[in-house]
This record gives structure tokens, sequence and C-alpha cells, in this order.
């Protein structure tokens, strides 16, 4: 039996990490990889239901309450879907996981960042991605791209993303080995070709 992986896309709003993710999945596909695609929030059933009032619930959302949604949400995933996948020698691509976590409640919404940490290691029973994608972006370019129509967590503001901007640098500057970043300013193709290289080393590992 061929080795699972467990891949993550990371970035934030509009940065293209979606349609990355999903020419990666095309491309394993046809290397025939068995390749399996889930979401934090909202991971194929129960977390469907978490996705919705994370993102849609229109009353006020406590900080922490946020978060241990979030951690919930995660659980889920890792233990339904996630382990059995990677158990099963398939290879898991998740658009966004613990690292979304920490940069946007820990250093966007100014959570204490080791306690996120703590309650990651928790929800995941300790399981860290093989490798996650950070896809990197002006703050600016990343708004233009969402538009108009934003849910409540886009709606959050200039200055809350650009300090989850920073946090994922920051993530990244820590763990170099498993968090590599991409500049998401290119084309779409080049773009790829870069996600392909990183994927590419870890498979050949």
């Amino acid at each position: 039996m061929n080795k699972g992986y467990f891949i993550t896309f990371e970035g934030a709003d509009g940065c293209g990490k979606t349609t990355q993710l999903e020419l990666l999945k095309d491309y394993l596909k046809n290397k025939r990889y068995d390749v399996v695609v889930t979401r934090e929030p909202g991971a194929k059933g129960l977390g469907e239901k978490f996705r919705e009032i994370l993102l849609n619930y229109d009353g006020v959302v406590s900080d922490r309450c946020e978060s241990f949604l979030f951690l919930a949400d995660r659980s889920q995933n890792i233990d339904t879907i996630v382990k059995p996948a990677v158990s099963s020698g398939k290879i898991v691509l998740c658009d966004r996981h613990i690292d979304s976590s920490t940069a946007y409640q820990g250093y966007g919404r100014g959570l204490d960042i080791q306690q996120i940490k703590n309650l990651n290691s928790i929800a995941t029973g300790g399981m860290l991605p093989d490798l996650t994608i950070v896809f990197d972006i002006d703050i600016e370019t990343s708004m233009q791209r969402v538009g108009k129509n934003k849910d409540r967590m886009e709606n959050s503001g200039v200055e809350f993303f650009n300090r989850v901007r920073n946090g994922y640098l920051e993530l990244a500057k820590q763990e170099p080995d498993r968090i590599k970043v991409v500049d998401s300013t290119g084309s779409i193709e080049d773009i790829h070709k870069h996600v392909v290289s990183l994927v590419s080393n870890l498979l050949a590992m």
C-alpha cells in the first residue's frame, strides 16, 4: 500500500488557494494517485452545519466561541475523513486547517496563540500535515478578489486581515520544514507549477 499524505492549503480570503487545490487534485489524479478533498470548516456531513453557523450566523459570536466551533469542526474532519484516508494510503488535500485558527483567531482576533496551538493538538490528536502551503498576497488585492458579497469572516476588515497575513508569515518562519509560502500574485499556471514542485518533493521523500 502506498504511503498516505496530508496536505493543507492556507492563506487569507481571496488568495487563490481553493483554485490551486482543485488544480493539484486534477494533477494528482492524472498521475493515478488516490485523492480525497476536504475543507475546514465544512467537511462533508456534520462539518457543513458548523460552516453554516461560522460563516452565516447573523447574531453575535464571541471570539472564544468562534475558536471552539472551528476546533469542533476540525476534530470531526480529522477523525472521520483525514485519518482514515491517510491510513489507507490516500493523499488528502484540505482547504484550511490548524494554521487558520492560529492566524485568524490568534493573530487576527488576539486570542492566546499558545493556547490555540495546544487546543489544535487536542482537536487533531496530535496529527500534523505533511505539507502546508500558504498562498501569500497583499490584503488589498485579496479583498478585491473576494468582491462585495462577503460572509461573516470576510467582513472583518483590512486591519484584521493584515494581522492574519502577518500571522501566516510568522508561522512559516517558525516551521519552515512544514509550511511553505507561495507568492500568490503571479499567474494561475505559474503558481500551480510552484505547488506541483513542492508536492513532488514531498512525494519523492
